[in-house]
């Protein structure tokens, strides 16, 4: 097979350089045609002949020294028209040279180097671009299925997709821009025409019948990537994004489409937050905790962990399926990093005495939480246990072996919270704020919205409604939440850790809130079908403890919140730490008796 390829390589040269010595003898011809308007004197054609030597000698020289024979012809650009031109230009200098000095110039007509020239660097550039304009306008290979591509932003990433499209005519043709940027509409870029603005998507891609609509605005909002998002959702194309020229220009991505993800939804830029240096001078060479390690969010700060070299990694989960599959996946990807993982609950004293008596951890990342706030309505008491009392039994054996960070893992819910869910995390937060006081342990929390693709979002169940047929059900048309990835959430994590001095709380700044209603629009056109006529939509109404929009920050908390990039960092709070120790203890009773409604009237109590 090699040998194959490294044949045809070879004939494709020598086919190249006997294609410029035709044009360079062509040209030589030509213009002695025209300089004799077509009539050559028998005395010139003997000039011909004896001059055609040197002239072939002076072009190869220059042609092989400006690399003219190499380059392949369906990415010519301007710069090869340049490089072109001034081989040529060296190329005839040469020649001039040469007659000057062998023949002296006699019976050699002094306009033939200059047609000569123009002759055969306009056909040596043509070729090149006539063999462009025919690979990308005219061979499409039909057995990959020609799809038409409609690209929706005619900006630099829009440009950059098209040359791509037509580099690869495989992936499709592209019939047209869509850009809200008025001088450019009814304007031609490379050929391909700018149709209208974007509340005109529906038309044009029905008009083409597009079989593909690409998304090519890294830069636009979050109200405006839906609202596009909305117009694509009334045409039969399937619906992709372009990669962020940042992504493109740095090498991580190439220029292809890709299927839409659920980030996309969130309508702007990913939070990145330079970690290295921060993370790195507290997570290597030490022993890293994290509990609830199986989880969406709690895996996925397990595999940034291991990013810093830590000493050793303790997965702690009471899921075992979820445990084991992570196990494999460390020993596959993360081999040298030394694993340990342990079955548990944060509730087991025993347990946990044991865990750190033994491994000594630095830094724990506590994930492990009952979450999902109808399951919490129905079960205060199993709040309460977990949420409330495992996290305190968790940070009190944390300060007592020492461990240097200790970072919690709660929810903007906690924020006025009018859920058991949302009350039993606030209540851990005050509890961690209270012991950050007394100890030597850094103990600090970090806020989440709603994180898109996790266990608990709304993603997978829509996701799960839509590939059963539906309905997809949803509380509210109002509700709406902040969202955020699973990757800017990690990210807050191991910054937190960071910058945490002691009792601190850290919230993402997650832009605006986005209505449930629009993500569940979104992900059923994004599946190839139609709101409302493929998949129902149905409003089942708000669940107890459920609100309409979240919070971020309580009242009492703006007063003294800062601001570190795109973090907004809430600084610890006075407690009556005596007064949280009774009311807790008084908790405590309540839950060990099962007493779901006396549970729900003190954690009212506690959080004030």
């Amino acid at each position: 097979m090699k040998k194959i390829k490294d044949s045809i390589v070879s004939f494709r040269r020598i086919l190249i350089i006997l294609t410029h010595l035709f044009i360079i003898v062509f040209s030589f011809w030509a213009a002695f045609l025209l300089r004799f308007d077509f009539n050559i004197p028998l005395k010139y054609w003997i000039t011909f002949y004896h001059r055609l030597p040197v002239l072939l000698c002076s072009k190869v020289i220059a042609f092989v020294i400006f690399g003219v024979f190499s380059g392949l012809w369906q990415y010519v650009s301007i710069d090869d028209v340049w490089k072109i031109a001034k081989a040529s230009l060296i190329a005839t200098v040469i020649f001039i040279l040469s007659e000057v000095s062998l023949f002296g110039l006699q019976d050699f007509p002094r306009t033939i180097f200059a047609i000569d020239w123009i002759i055969c660097t306009g056909l040596v550039i043509g070729i090149r671009f006539s063999s462009r304009y025919i690979r990308e306008r005219y061979y499409h290979n039909y057995k990959f299925g020609f799809k038409k591509i409609l690209i929706v932003g005619a900006g630099a990433t829009g440009v950059m997709l098209l040359r791509e499209y037509r580099k690869h005519p495989d992936m499709g043709k592209v019939i047209g821009f869509m850009d809200d940027d008025r001088v450019k509409l009814n304007e031609t870029i490379h050929g391909i025409k700018v149709w209208g603005t974007r509340r005109a998507i529906p038309k044009v891609a029905e008009r083409f019948d597009v079989d593909e609509i690409v998304i090519a605005m890294p830069t636009v909002t979050g109200d405006q990537m839906r609202e596009v998002l909305s117009y694509c959702e009334k045409t039969k194309a399937k619906i992709k994004m372009a990669p962020q020229m940042d992504k493109i220009l740095s090498g991580k991505l190439v220029i292809r489409p890709r299927e839409v993800q659920p980030e996309d939804l969130l309508g702007r830029e990913t939070v990145s937050i330079d970690l290295l240096k921060d993370v790195s001078a507290y997570i290597k060479d030490k022993v890293v905790l994290i509990t609830g390690a199986g989880g969406s969010i709690g895996s996925e700060i397990a595999r940034l962990v291991a990013y810093f070299v830590p000493k050793e990694v303790i997965l702690f989960d009471h899921h075992e399926n979820f445990l084991y599959f992570l196990n494999i996946e460390f020993k596959v990807k993360y081999p040298k990093v030394k694993t340990k993982t342990i079955i548990g609950d944060v509730r087991d004293v025993g347990l946990l005495r044991q865990l750190f008596s033994t491994n000594r951890p630095d830094v724990v990342f506590h994930a492990a939480a009952h979450k999902h706030v109808p399951l919490m309505e129905e079960n205060p008491v199993a709040a309460a246990k977990n949420n409330v009392f495992g996290s305190r039994t968790l940070m009190y054996i944390a300060s007592h072996y020492g461990v240097e960070r200790f970072i919690l893992i709660s929810t903007d819910k906690a924020v006025n919270p009018t859920s058991v869910m949302g009350m039993s995390k606030r209540i851990a937060e005050i509890i961690l704020q209270t012991r950050a006081k007394s100890s030597k342990t850094k103990f600090m929390a970090v806020r989440f919205g709603n994180v898109l693709g996790s266990s608990g979002s709304v993603v997978p169940l829509f996701k799960k409604q839509i590939a059963e047929g539906g309905p997809i059900t949803i509380t509210h048309p109002d509700v709406e939440r902040y969202f955020m990835s699973v990757k800017e959430a990690v990210i807050l994590v191991l910054q937190a850790g960071a910058l945490g001095n002691g009792g601190e709380l850290f919230i993402l700044d997650m832009g605006e809130q986005i209505k449930i209603m629009d993500i569940a629009k979104n992900l059923i056109s994004l599946s190839g079908l139609i709101p409302g006529k493929d998949i129902e939509i149905k409003i089942i109404g708000l669940r107890p403890g459920e609100k309409l929009s979240e919070e971020i920050l309580l009242d009492k908390e703006k007063d003294r919140v800062t601001k570190h990039e795109k973090i907004y960092i809430s600084q610890p709070q006075d407690f009556d730490s005596v007064a949280i120790r009774r009311k807790l203890r008084d908790l405590k009773v309540l839950a060990d008796r099962m007493d779901n409604a006396g549970v729900v009237k003190k954690m009212k109590e506690i959080i004030g």
